[in-house]
């Protein structure tokens, strides 16, 4: 290493050395100027000064190497113990400058302790004023959770006070409706009982009326034409099973449009005789015949033109073209299957020209009337299709034959809603049906 570049390091670290705390440092540059000239007689031990050129300079320059090298072995040992004491001198400045260095290594440390406790007595301080600051907010946010939980006490009292309010109120509504339901339930029932009394009192009274006995004896048929009466109270039958007279008399309605302004009107089978008091209500003729002579009875009583007779004895004893208007409702499934064209012949051939033809019976299209009412009554022979009975008619000289569905299954049974629309249209659709037509 050169002396400039050792003299300027030196003169640097003991720059920065003073200049990091003021702190005094060891002056190395005496030592150094020292070995510097110790290095410049150690290089020049064994040299010849130059002299002038000449021949005697020469002779001299000569002579005194001549004797350099004869004294060389005498020499020898003080450069080497110059040299080596030169290399103890660099040591020795190593040493120093690792010294300086550990000087202010140790100074740096000595700072860095006073700034620790400096920081360490700040961070004491920062510590315990946030500890002061946490416990503070703490303090606070436990009060605040101590409201907050209070709060939601008190709103859950309230809501379970404003819940169990609503509970008692509702189940005071629903008993109240339960009881409103019950009492209705049994206004419906005591209804019922005393619409069952009512009806039976109304048969009683009647028949009382009309001196006919409760169940008359059965009767013998004449030919194949006429139908025993049943072997029982066949009107208080018709009171349970087919409805009430009013509700009968309401279903009918249907068949005002084709009988208003009538002139000569037959019931066949007037039963009760609901169809008849329609026909009186429009100020139409009409006249009835049924087998039974307890119907027949409660017919006149109220007025009406009836009388017992067989349908096929009394269409049979009417002049052709007599009538301009046949009703018959539920009767052809009571007519043996093999009499029914003769029937329909016969009353077609006593209408006159544009007279009408009005049929109700049940429905075999839909299948609900073979679970309930066609096999409720014993005197039904078997169901009548619409496509045969238009047959018959159109057969025997009717047109303009219209079809009609009545008393829809849905009303009597719900059940049957929950089936596909297709599927009820096509199977479960009215229970009866009506057919009507006027002769060509």
């Amino acid at each position: 290493m050169e002396s400039a570049e050792l003299i300027a390091i030196l003169r640097e670290v003991r720059e920065r050395v003073r200049a990091g705390n003021g702190t005094p440092q060891f002056d190395l540059m005496p030592l150094v100027h020292a070995r510097d000239a110790a290095l410049g007689k150690v290089a020049a031990i064994g040299t010849v000064n130059p002299r002038p050129g000449g021949l005697v300079n020469r002779l001299v320059q000569g002579w005194k190497r001549l004797v350099a090298r004869v004294l060389d072995w005498h020499v020898r040992e003080q450069v080497e113990f110059n040299r080596h004491t030169v290399a103890s001198i660099d040591a020795t400045i190593e040493v120093l400058n690792d010294l300086g260095r550990r000087i202010e290594v140790a100074e740096e440390l000595k700072d860095i302790r006073n700034r620790w406790a400096e920081w360490h007595a700040e961070w004491e301080r920062k510590l315990q004023q946030n500890e002061i600051r946490f416990l503070r907010n703490v303090a606070e946010l436990e009060a605040s959770f101590q409201h907050r939980v209070s709060v939601l006490d008190t709103g859950f009292r309230e809501l379970m006070r404003g819940q169990h309010a609503e509970f008692m109120a509702a189940m005071a509504r629903h008993a109240s409706e339960i009881q409103q339901r019950l009492w209705a339930d049994l206004e419906r029932i005591r209804l019922e009982y005393e619409r069952l009394i009512y009806s039976e009192l109304k048969t009683i009274r009647q028949r009382s009326g009309i001196g006919l006995p409760a169940c008359p004896a059965p009767e013998a048929p004449v030919g194949q034409a006429r139908r025993p009466t049943p072997p029982f109270d066949y009107g208080r039958f018709a009171e349970r099973f087919r409805g009430t007279e009013e509700y009968v008399k309401a279903a009918q309605a249907v068949y005002d449009p084709h009988f208003r302004g009538r002139r000569n009107v037959l019931d066949l089978g007037c039963g009760r005789g609901e169809f008849l008091e329609r026909m009186r209500a429009l100020s139409v003729s009409a006249r009835g015949i049924d087998l039974s002579e307890e119907s027949v009875a409660m017919c006149r009583h109220k007025g009406l033109a009836a009388e017992s007779a067989d349908l096929f004895e009394y269409l049979s004893n009417l002049p052709e073209a007599s009538l301009d208007g046949i009703f018959c409702s539920q009767v052809v499934e009571h007519i043996p299957p093999e009499r029914l064209p003769e029937m329909i012949r016969l009353a077609v051939s006593r209408l006159e020209r544009n007279g009408v033809i009005a049929i109700e019976t049940p429905n075999p299209e839909c299948l609900a009337i073979f679970a309930t009412h066609f096999y409720l009554d014993p005197t039904h022979e078997r169901p009548v299709p619409h496509p045969l009975l238009a047959f018959y008619l159109e057969e025997f000289g009717v047109g303009n034959i219209e079809v009609r569905r009545l008393s829809p299954a849905v009303e009597s049974m719900p059940s049957v809603a929950s089936l596909p629309e297709d599927f009820r249209d096509a199977f479960f659709d009215g229970l009866d049906y009506a057919i009507t037509g006027r002769k060509l």
